[in-house]
């Protein structure tokens, strides 16, 4: 999934009890996708090809694989470099002056992040870490700047990237003021799983804890643990060894009105 997934969201310490609306179990779904309608996933652009330009840059590079719960940065740190993640997962998180959390970013393998450095910032404003085991590129500024400079196709994909990122900010930010949180959620497994991009899906999602889903959607752990057993019961996830397994047929709440 090479795309951002911005979640613009804050933990709230209760959230109201929301009604909880009748779907259709898995077995009658029978679903017309429209792409256009708040909630639906926007297709991102494919993958970039960062390998070619970069491999012709040795100084100012470096690669690290990184485990589980791992910091990339801190909220503070200087901005001095752009990453950009081969594989695995990362969490932007933001604490504010009174010590309340929140999660801004969950950005998939294809993603870059830190790039707000290349325009002046000085200090991260947010925290990265990773929410499974992950590798990725760390590109000093300078060297960023320079391969821009050099590389004008590189330059353009590189703008639609940042692009498309910003279009799927707006949609996220539409899913948290108009959607419930359980419709939230759904379209939030299904953007992991990779459902609706043109990359292909990857059904099963590696174990993440319900406090991370919560913090992604501005909900509560209980809440999201009621959603889950209820979309398991209707036959739309499922569990095994590797993780949680998303079906297809999870658009049903997305869609649903």
């Amino acid at each position: 999934m090479a795309t951002c997934f911005a979640t613009m969201t804050s933990i709230a310490p209760r959230a109201p009890m929301e009604p909880s609306f009748p779907f259709p179990p898995a077995s009658q779904h029978n679903l017309k996708l429209v792409p256009n309608r708040i909630g639906a996933m926007p297709a991102p652009r494919p993958a970039l090809d960062l390998q070619s330009p970069l491999n012709r840059f040795v100084a100012g590079k470096s690669r690290r694989e990184y485990l589980a719960g791992d910091c990339v940065f801190s909220q503070g740190d200087p901005a001095n470099a752009v990453f950009y993640i081969e594989s695995g997962k990362v969490k932007l998180t933001v604490v504010s002056m009174s010590g309340k959390e929140a999660v801004i970013a969950y950005l998939p393998a294809g993603s870059f992040f830190g790039e707000a450095s290349l325009a002046g910032e000085l200090h991260r404003i947010a925290s990265a870490n990773t929410l499974e085991a992950s590798t990725i590129v760390r590109i000093e500024k300078n060297v960023m700047l320079d391969l821009l400079q050099r590389e004008p196709e590189f330059a353009e994909q590189f703008l639609a990237y940042l692009l498309a990122r910003n279009k799927r900010m707006q949609a996220d930010l539409v899913d948290h003021l108009f959607n419930s949180s359980e419709k939230r959620l759904a379209r939030l497994l299904m953007m992991m799983a990779n459902f609706g991009q043109e990359s292909k899906p990857i059904p099963v999602i590696a174990k993440i804890s319900q406090e991370t889903l919560a913090e992604m959607i501005g909900t509560t752990r209980s809440r999201v643990s009621f959603f889950l057993n209820r979309f398991r019961n209707l036959g739309y996830i499922d569990y095994n060894s590797s993780g949680m397994l998303i079906k297809s047929s999870l658009v049903n709440v997305v869609l649903h009105d």
